[in-house]
């Protein structure tokens, strides 16, 4: 991407923006165009820092043996890479010791299933919870996924090298990994690692850019989020 140096100014593209709306009044017209800069500030932004994101230096090696069941047998961490050189690797809560698996996990992978079919034509997709892989297989039935390869942790050993539980085992949390692979070698590349304790106040713990669709749905809506709501398995 160009460093930003040669671009126009966000605020020169927006004043070039031609559409207007039915009984449309000036002042929203005006407020509406400020609003359209910020937002090509925002998709600049996001450039930079995927940009950033794609420079890092290589990761570490994967040298431990981690052990999955998949929906086809055992696989190894290597085999969930198929036949591309990057694994994009989302661990659910969905520990043994939970009935069903976490709502918002479903929610994000409920979106994935839709565009997995896509995605896996450039990356690898696998989902990986700490529950057997017969369960996790019953409930992407129940929900009619058909794009989302599933995998068991057999040991946690994985989950807890990759921080989707404790030392113990005996929590769930949300991963989101990605690893490459280059003449056998398998690297971790990029972990998503805003945690609860760095969110901003009066705002809902989150990553960004947001792996669910929902919020950037909502974002735009005028009451924006619900800091008080979640989604559900069902309604």
């Amino acid at each position: 991407m160009p460093d930003g140096s040669n671009l126009p100014s966000a605020a020169a593209l927006a004043a070039t923006n031609t559409a207007r709306y039915p009984n449309e009044s000036v002042e929203y017209r005006t407020a509406r165009n400020a609003l359209l800069a910020e937002e090509i500030e925002l998709r600049r932004h996001l450039e930079r820092v995927a940009a950033q994101r794609r420079a890092l230096p290589p990761g570490g090696e994967v040298t431990a043996d981690y052990r999955f069941m998949g929906e086809n047998g055992p696989a190894s961490l290597a085999d969930m890479f198929g036949d591309q050189d990057t694994l994009v690797l989302y661990s659910w809560m969905f520990g043994p010791e939970r009935e069903r698996p976490c709502p918002m996990c479903t929610n994000v992978l409920g979106a994935w299933d839709g565009v997995a079919a896509d995605i896996r034509q450039q990356v690898a997709l696998a989902v990986v919870g700490r529950t057997s892989i017969a369960r996790q297989v019953a409930f992407k039935v129940e929900r009619g996924w058909k794009n989302l390869p599933m995998y068991a942790d057999v040991d946690d050993a994985f989950s807890r090298d990759f921080h989707a539980t404790d030392i113990e085992g005996k929590s769930d949390n949300p991963g989101f990994n990605v690893f490459t692979r280059e003449g056998g070698t398998v690297r971790h590349f990029y972990s998503g690692e805003m945690s609860g304790d760095m969110a901003d106040p009066g705002q809902d713990p989150r990553g960004a850019p947001d792996l669910s669709p929902l919020w950037s749905v909502l974002d735009m809506t005028p009451a924006g989020r619900n800091p008080h709501w979640y989604p559900k398995l069902s309604y």
